[in-house]
C-alpha cells in the first residue's frame, strides 16, 4: 500500500504533505517470501550518526523488500530524562523525528514491544517504588506507551501470521510481573497466568512451518552472572522459565528472538534445546555487558 497525509492550517490553507507506503502479510494459506528485522536499546544519546542511527538506513538498503520489523523494546530511555508525562512525550516525538527514523517507518510496516526503560525505569513492575522518577508513574508509562506507539491497551501481547509458514507471537512482559525481589516459586511471574495461557494455547494450536516466541526479554541468556534479576534466563525467575522452556521444547520448529541485552548471540539451551537469538542495541556505542571473551561451549553458538 501507498499512502500520503496532507496536512492544512485552522484555515484550509494547504500545508506540508508526507509520503509513505507499508506491505500486509500474505493469506493464510499462502507460501511466500517473509523477510524481517529485530532491534532493542534505542537510546538518544547513542546516536551514531547525525541525522540518528544508521542501523536504518542499513536495514532499507540490505533488505528492500522487508516485510516487517519489530523493536522489541527500550525504544526511548525515560529514566535517562523523563520525569513528567511531557517530557516522556517529548522523548518520542525527538526520537520519531530524526531522519533516519522517519525514512525508515515511513517505508516498513513495525510492531513495537516495550519494555522497562519505555514503560518506566530500569528492571520496574507494577508495585515497585521509584522516587527517583518525580512525578512520572508507571501507569502513566502504560498510557503513554499504547499512544505513542499506537496500539490497543489490551493488545500489547499479540501473535501475527505472515502466510503459510511463518506465525510470530510478541509478548508484555513489564504489565502482570511480580515484583523482581519476590522469593521464586509458582506464583512468581512475568507473564502473568491468563497471557501465558494465551501464548501455550495459540503457539500449540498454531500450523505454521515456523513459530517465532519475540520475547522483550531473554528466555534463554546466559545473562550476566552479576546484578541480573528481571528475565526467564535469570534464577529469580526460574520456576516460570523452566516451565517456558519445556513447553517450547516440546514444540516442533519453535524459536525465540529476545531484546534487552546489549549484546548479540545465538544460545542453545543445554537441557532443553531451545534455540535463542538476541538481536543487540541499534546503534554500537549503546553495545556492551558482555565479556567477548566470556565463550560458554555450553551455549554459546
Amino acid at each position: 500500500y501507498e499512502l500520503e497525509v496532507e496536512s492544512r492550517d485552522s484555515k484550509g490553507k494547504p500545508g506540508a504533505t508526507i509520503q509513505g507506503g507499508f506491505t500486509t502479510a500474505p493469506k493464510p494459506t499462502q507460501s511466500d517470501r517473509v523477510e524481517f528485522t529485530v532491534s532493542t536499546g534505542q537510546a538518544f544519546i547513542d546516536r551514531n550518526s547525525d541525522e540518528g542511527y544508521k542501523i536504518y538506513d542499513s536495514m532499507l538498503t540490505k533488505h528492500p523488500d522487508l516485510s516487517f520489523f519489530v523493536h522489541t523494546g527500550d525504544i526511548v530511555y525515560y529514566d535517562r530524562l523523563a520525569k513528567t508525562v511531557p517530557l516522556a512525550n517529548y522523548h518520542w516525538q525527538r526520537t520519531y523525528s530524526l531522519p533516519t527514523n522517519v525514512r525508515f517507518h515511513n517505508r516498513v510496516g513495525s510492531y513495537f514491544i516495550k519494555d522497562d526503560h519505555d514503560t518506566w525505569t530500569n528492571d520496574c513492575w507494577p508495585s515497585m517504588d521509584a522516587p527517583e522518577m518525580g512525578d512520572f508513574t508507571f501507569a502513566q508509562g502504560l498510557d503513554i506507551f499504547v499512544k505513542q506507539v499506537p496500539m490497543h491497551r489490551r493488545q500489547t501481547y499479540r501473535t501475527v501470521r505472515w502466510g503459510q509458514d511463518l506465525q510470530i507471537w510478541m509478548v508484555e512482559g513489564r504489565d502482570f510481573r511480580s515484583p523482581n525481589t519476590m522469593p521464586d516459586g509458582p506464583d512468581k511471574t512475568i507473564w502473568g497466568k491468563e497471557q501465558m495461557a494465551w501464548f501455550k494455547k495459540t503457539f500449540a494450536e498454531s500450523d505454521t512451518t515456523f513459530r517465532i516466541l519475540i520475547s522483550p526479554t531473554p528466555v534463554v541468556g546466559p545473562d550476566r552472572d552479576r546484578g541480573k534479576n528481571d528475565n526467564h534466563s535469570n534464577k529469580v525467575f526460574s520456576h516460570e522459565g523452566n516451565d517456558l522452556r519445556s513447553f517450547l521444547a516440546s514444540q516442533k520448529n519453535a524459536y525465540v528472538v529476545c531484546g534487552d541485552r546489549h549484546w548479540q548471540y545465538h544460545s542453545v539451551h543445554p537441557e532443553d534445546g531451545i534455540q535463542e537469538f538476541c538481536c543487540g542495541p541499534a546503534s554500537d556505542p549503546h553495545a556492551g555487558g558482555w565479556n567477548q571473551k566470556d565463550y560458554r561451549e555450553d551455549y554459546h553458538r
